[in-house]
């Protein structure tokens, strides 16, 4: 492979001292790029704006060093993971600590958030990974099959696959809505320490200790082509916005690679050491290192890089014929990611509707929660930043006065580099419009303080005469009880229905019971009867699917809160419980002879999977709702992955 003439692009932007002793782990936000976090053997987690010496904010409450920090896609949560095991959630725009995450036996090597922003996944030295639930506080998957330390993990773009790379020199693909592995990929001859996935197209890179880079087609499962030759071990690897090309940060340099086939655009000189981190920002890559306890900085102009189109040839090379034909980046040579409408959305931070939700399991971790603090080192800065419905590159200043003095060219160089041009593009001015009238709300809340829809004055009468200030008691009163007789029937019609609905329930035929009430054809009574079920899921059987699937269907769809809320937790126990069992049943071949019983089981599964793909398609629209129901809609989407 031909070796391209190393141009000089880059240039050091600051270097701070992070911790009172050894950094042990930083990440950089990736959705701005200028957003910095780092871990240190203090037992603290800072952070700190790019281009300001001063650390804008501390969180506190791990009692071992921190060994991996993560930053969500809107850099409004991060989670650490610390040498004892134990993971911290904090909320950076509250300032607070959110979760406070136990189970892991040895200290943590890797974390990554879900891009819906609500699980986390963990890596750890005891070779487990674990999904966790941060609004739940509970792990929800456990995943076995390395042998040796987990050292990097990453969702895919669209949140149905875990990439996991370890020091057992392998990469494994794991299937979140199966909870299984999909495939393993060998191929390493050192411990993998870094994955990433193609922002577009189903390919996985993975970077190793033996000095290579391997590409894996995640349709096919097995490699497209191996970079060879690297300087040192490959610790970061970052695609492309577009997908074009995979950038490197090997020891001082950073290398940009083509895969199909295999190829070098160029190569860029950065005295950077082992860079620990890269992002993008703006045509710009920012890429961070560590030694002790200082944190360094770097700036490539990417303008400048070679990122498509042939190989730039070494001098000495020149004779020799080009074999690398022009790629063409926009042509897709393989599947690309279905993101579901979720991705536009922000995620829901955890919110604490009752006391008993605070509260943590265990006083133990209450004590933990207690204990962690979110010191605010730099006030202004954190308002800036951190301002609700802010974003971070909005609220970050840029880079430019800096970099122009970073740009002087040395006294030992004659080279004039780049200024970067790490300004947000402006936006386009917002037009102020009246604001449209009020209406009543899509949804209504479960929770309120007015009714829906109604007035006072609607129940008092008109005042015709100015000069009227004092109301008729009578008058007043007949116009308050206007619709109550109504309402009376209404309620007692109901409380009939509930009566005769437990007259069923009492025979112990459930099933029996919720027909009787799905007879009814009142969805109050079917939620009344579902809250109850829901909080035994042992009552669950396979013909109560069939009953209750399109009843659940109409709560999705209602216009209150607290149906779609109990909509939500029915399918979810049914997804949990069943789906497996359904599409298991209708996978297995047919059997020899009559078996009446396992013939009404397989109707029944086909029944079920019938009405779970009609629900698919309304869960799939409102998975892009913001708030609760957004949340809920979103995870109901990932459970029915398998439906598609």
């Amino acid at each position: 492979m031909a070796t391209p003439v190393v141009t000089k692009t880059a240039w050091k932007l600051q270097e701070i001292v992070a911790h009172a002793s050894n950094v042990s782990s930083l990440v950089l936000g990736k959705a701005s790029g200028r957003l910095l976090a780092t871990g240190g053997d203090d037992c603290r987690v800072n952070l700190w704006s790019i281009n300001k010496p001063n650390c804008i904010m501390s969180l506190t409450g791990h009692t071992s060093p921190v060994e991996c920090v993560r930053l969500n896609t809107p850099e409004e949560l991060i989670v650490a993971g610390s040498q004892s095991g134990s993971i911290r959630v904090w909320d950076l725009e509250a300032a607070k600590i959110l979760r406070t995450l136990m189970g892991h036996k040895a200290n943590i090597c890797s974390l990554d958030f879900h891009p819906y922003g609500e699980f986390v996944a963990s890596g750890s030295q005891d070779t487990n990974i674990k999904l966790w639930d941060i609004r739940r506080k509970g792990c929800v998957f456990r995943y076995k099959g390395h042998s040796q330390a987990v050292r990097c993990l990453r969702f895919s773009p669209d949140g149905k696959w875990l990439a996991s790379a370890a020091d057992d020199h392998t990469v494994k693909l794991w299937d979140l809505t199966a909870g299984k592995m999909m495939s393993e990929f060998p191929g390493h001859t050192g411990p993998v320490n870094v994955v990433e996935f193609h922002p577009n197209e189903y390919l996985l890179a993975s970077g190793s200790s033996d000095r290579t880079i391997r590409f894996w087609d995640l349709e096919k499962f097995q490699v497209v082509s191996c970079i060879e030759g690297e300087p040192g071990p490959v610790r970061s690897v970052l695609f492309n916005p577009d997908g074009c090309c995979l950038y490197s940060g090997c020891q001082d340099s950073l290398r940009v690679y083509g895969w199909e086939p295999e190829r070098c655009f160029d190569v860029v000189l950065v005295n950077w050491g082992k860079v620990a981190d890269l992002a993008i920002c703006n045509d710009q890559l920012i890429g961070v290192a560590f030694s002790q306890s200082n944190v360094s900085s770097y700036v490539v102009d990417l303008t400048r890089v070679t990122r498509t189109g042939t190989v730039a040839q070494d001098p000495v090379q020149d004779s020799q014929p080009l074999t690398q034909q022009p790629s063409n980046p926009g042509v897709s040579l393989r599947r690309i990611y279905e993101r579901p409408s979720t991705t536009c959305s922000k995620p829901q931070r955890v919110k604490h509707n009752s006391e008993s939700e605070r509260r943590s399991p265990s006083s133990e971790d209450d004590r933990d929660e207690r204990e962690s603090r979110a010191e605010i080192q730099n006030a202004e800065d954190y308002n800036e930043i951190f301002q609700p419905k802010k974003s971070i590159s909005e609220a970050l200043p840029d880079l430019h006065a800096l970099s122009k003095e970073a740009s002087k060219p040395s006294p030992a160089t004659d080279v004039q580099l780049p200024v970067p041009n790490l300004e947000v593009p402006a936006q386009p001015p917002v037009m102020a419009s009246t604001p449209a009238p009020k209406g009543e709300p899509a949804i209504i809340p479960a929770t309120r303080n007015e009714p829906i829809g109604l007035k006072a004055s609607d129940f008092l009468p008109a005042v015709k005469i100015p000069q009227q200030a004092e109301l008729v008691d009578e008058d007043a009163m007949s116009q308050i009880r206007k619709g109550h007789d109504t309402m009376c029937v209404v309620l007692t019609s109901r409380h009939k229905n509930l009566d005769t609905v437990r007259a069923v329930w009492t025979t112990g035929d459930i099933k029996t019971s919720v027909d009787s009430a799905v007879a009814i054809n009142d969805l109050s009574v079917v939620v009344d009867l579902l809250n109850i079920v829901n909080q035994k899921a042992s009552l669950w059987k396979l013909d109560l699917c069939t009953t209750v699937l399109p009843q659940i269907e109409k709560l999705l769809q209602s216009k209150y809160e607290s149906y779609v809320q109990t909509g939500c937790t029915s399918l979810k126990l049914i997804l949990q419980r069943f789906l497996p069992l359904i599409t298991d049943i209708l996978a297995a071949p047919p059997s020899v002879g009559v078996d009446i019983s396992r013939e009404e089981r397989l109707h029944k599964c086909r029944l079920c999977y019938k009405q779970l793909k009609s629900i698919s398609g309304l869960v799939k629209s409102k998975s892009g709702l913001s708030g609760r129901h957004g949340s809920a809609f979103r995870e109901l989407h990932l459970l029915m992955a398998s439906l598609d």
